[in-house]
């Protein structure tokens, strides 16, 4: 699918726009100001795959960590740019700690609550100032739930006053894209460049938030940050990110994206940048890992094997990707199947690199593997973990050493 045309935004080491990968960031929910926690958590960030991590700076404490948690990360090899989200009090904490916004890549600026009324242009204007001063890219990052309500009363106003009034929801809308699109316009007349800014219109409601993005990019080719904000937990959580994202994705609309999960107790920050790789390599766009493709199981399935199979062999890749990422360049984009009986098993097999299939109920014990297409060998005995991740390990060796060689 071709990209809608953008600028490429530079934050550091990472680019971002029409030419490059779709991003993929997070963002602590540490408190800042603790900063051993919150350099542990961008560390986990990073090492599952965050290229850009947003923290929360929301007072003095917060903004005086800053240069800590950036020295510390830096001293030990984590190169993730740093996004400072503030909202109400950011001009004054960019004013008063000038050490704190140099080590900050990037500023996400939310112009529904820098202030109201004059103090909303003489604020927004302070901290546009200090990030050309800086040299800083800046996020515009609109809120269904922080919209300026001077400029929704504004259009709601002018809309009443029609033959034909819009919707509600179509005011809304519009009030959120003119709400960034104002803002992008305002930054530019002080002289930020196009190429130093990214918008994002975050909603909660999968429709509502996808046609607000669809009628955004149809009006600009600034760089679109995408998420559905407040997702939820688990996998509503990841089911409704996934469903908004996919459905903009698909149309070659968004730069860089974030799923937003609750945290659930005792489980990783990082689940929510595991969400983003898988959603981008199931559709195609980037990838992070080898795929296994594995059936759910039915009534033909006479026994979990091929359950457990497909777990071990998945903890296998993810154990082992740090090394073969390094050894074996394109190793990532390996398809294996692990396939539970007869009626989709040989199919999906040889339509793998690697498959496998088990016998389901009725049917004769041997199990068929599949390489490239063509039957490979017949396993048989209680050894077949081993015998089968023996084989994966052979084929990526044979394969993407080649590569290699040829790289």
């Amino acid at each position: 699918m071709k990209r809608r045309n953008t600028e490429t935004i530079t934050i550091n080491n990472v680019k971002m726009g029409e030419n490059h990968p779709v991003v993929i960031q997070s963002m602590t929910n540490t408190p800042t100001a603790d900063t051993e926690a919150t350099i542990k958590q961008i560390k986990e960030l990073e090492d599952a795959g965050s290229e850009l991590v947003r923290l929360t700076v929301n007072d003095y404490e917060a903004m005086e960590a800053i240069p800590k948690i950036a020295e510390t990360l830096r001293r030990d090899g984590y190169t993730t740019p740093l996004i400072g989200d503030f909202h109400y009090n950011g001009h004054i904490l960019l004013t008063k700690y000038p050490e704190s916004a140099r080590y900050l890549d990037k500023y996400r600026i939310n112009p529904g609550n820098v202030g109201k009324k004059d103090k909303h242009d003489s604020n927004f204007s302070q901290m546009i100032e200090i990030a050309l001063k800086n040299d800083k890219p800046v996020r515009i990052g609109v809120n269904g739930g922080s919209l300026d309500q001077e400029l929704l009363t504004e259009l709601m106003t002018q809309n009443s006053k029609l033959t034909h009034p819009a919707t509600a929801q179509e005011v809304f809308a519009e009030a959120m894209i003119q709400s960034a699109l104002r803002s992008a316009d305002f930054a530019m007349k002080m002289g930020m460049p196009k190429n130093k800014l990214v918008l994002s219109v975050k909603m909660s409601d999968v429709q509502h938030m996808v046609d607000v993005y669809q009628k955004l990019a149809s009006r600009c080719d600034y760089a679109l940050h995408l998420g559905l904000t407040e997702a939820g937990s688990s996998m509503k959580g990841v089911a409704a990110s996934s469903a908004a994202l996919a459905i903009l994705l698909q149309q070659g609309i968004g730069d860089t994206i974030r799923i937003s999960l609750t945290p659930e107790p005792g489980k990783s920050r990082a689940e929510e940048v595991n969400a983003c790789k898988l959603l981008l390599q199931s559709m195609g766009l980037r990838y992070f890992m080898p795929m296994v493709t594995s059936c759910p199981g039915c009534g033909r399935t006479n026994s979990d094997k091929f359950v457990y199979l497909a777990q071990d062999v998945t903890q296998y890749i993810e154990e082992n990707m740090p090394i073969w990422k390094k050894q074996y360049p394109g190793v990532e984009t390996l398809t294996i199947a692990v396939m539970g009986c007869v009626v989709n098993g040989p199919g999906e097999s040889k339509q793998a690199d690697i498959g496998i299939s088990l016998p389901g109920s009725s049917e004769a014990p041997s199990i068929p593997v599949y390489q490239d297409g063509d039957l490979l060998t017949v396993l048989k005995g209680d050894q077949i973990k081993e015998q089968f991740i023996e084989i994966l390990n052979t084929y990526i060796k044979k394969r993407f050493s080649i590569a290699q060689s040829h790289h």
